[in-house]
């Protein structure tokens, strides 16, 4: 009896399919079936048929996947990302800050920063303009880190470099310049506004009467609008280089009720950042009708600005 076993050339043809595994399987059914044993040759040849098919499959796998796999490599990671990963991981930066706002405003432009603050007495600065003060201010708590730094000797020679980053805050409002306020009237006020009467009594030929005189004076924002200066200092701790600047935004508001400036009074948040008033927070921001520049200016740090001075202080 002829054995139904397909020939070497239906083997070798059929690589281009996929059943090659499959007819070595059935020819060893159907030698069992009818009790005689497969040719060890033709076995042989079925296998390396095998083989030789699975090789050609792996070869053309590979060459479909891999510019797949460069491809969304590239993808993941493009040239500029490299460039840039590579650029910030060749210093070391400081942000010396205490502000929650700062922290979360570098962080997410990926940087990766260690902190300190600076202990100085922000009230004995000066300056008439507040382009000058936020200036002034920056530098002073670069000048103090620098010199808790030096005491510590965490200054290194030849180390990669180091950069510091400091910042300051002001609010303009009316002319007035205004900095973190120091008591809940003066919070209140910042925000509010606050009442002024001034009494004056004159006599006239020597008939007493009486007049009053009373001047009404609402300074606070509610309702109104007011401008933010924002500085950024970058020292490169390495050179000695200073990169500094400042920008301003302004802030609308709409009337805020006299329940949400006490809320924020009582969660002391209006001590934490220039003019009383934080933006983000979830109290204020209902409240605020419009942002005219950068938020990130407004909350402390602006992003544009601090990746402008980090280029120019490498």
């Amino acid at each position: 009896m002829r054995s139904s076993l397909p020939s070497n050339d239906d083997v070798f043809q059929s690589q281009g399919n996929d059943n090659i595994l499959a007819h070595v399987l059935f020819c060893l059914v159907k030698s069992r079936r009818s009790e005689r044993p497969l040719c060890l040759v033709t076995a042989h040849i079925y296998c390396l048929g095998y083989l030789h098919a699975m090789m050609r499959l792996a070869s053309l796998t590979t060459m479909l996947t891999a510019p797949i796999v460069r491809v969304a490599s590239l993808r993941k990671c493009s040239l500029q990302e490299r460039e840039m990963d590579m650029c910030k991981s060749s210093y070391k930066i400081i942000l010396g800050s205490s502000s929650m706002a700062r922290r979360q405003i570098l962080a997410e432009m990926g940087y990766e920063f260690s902190i300190m603050t600076a202990d100085i007495d922000e009230k004995s600065i000066r300056k008439e303009k507040p382009e000058e003060l936020v200036m002034a201010l920056a530098h002073a708590k670069a000048d103090a880190i620098i010199t808790r730094l030096q005491s510590l000797g965490h200054l290194e020679e030849n180390a990669r470099a180091t950069l510091l980053i400091t910042a300051d805050t002001v609010v303009l409002y009316k002319g007035m310049i205004r900095e973190k306020p120091t008591s809940k009237e003066e919070a209140w006020n910042f925000i509010k506004g606050w009442l002024i009467v001034f009494f004056s009594s004159t006599a006239v030929d020597k008939t007493p009467t009486g007049s009053v005189v009373i001047w009404l004076l609402f300074a606070g924002y509610s309702g109104g609008h007011a401008a933010v200066i924002g500085s950024v200092l970058v020292s490169n701790l390495t050179t000695g280089t200073r990169k500094g600047a400042w920008e301003t935004a302004e802030v609308y508001f709409h009337e805020i009720p006299d329940e949400v400036i006490d809320s924020l009074i009582e969660e002391e948040v209006t001590f934490k950042v220039a003019g009383g008033l934080m933006l983000e927070h979830p109290l204020t921001s209902p409240f605020v009708e419009a942002v005219v520049g950068s938020t990130d200016t407004v909350m402390g740090l602006s992003t544009s600005l601090t990746e402008k001075l980090i280029a120019e202080a490498l």
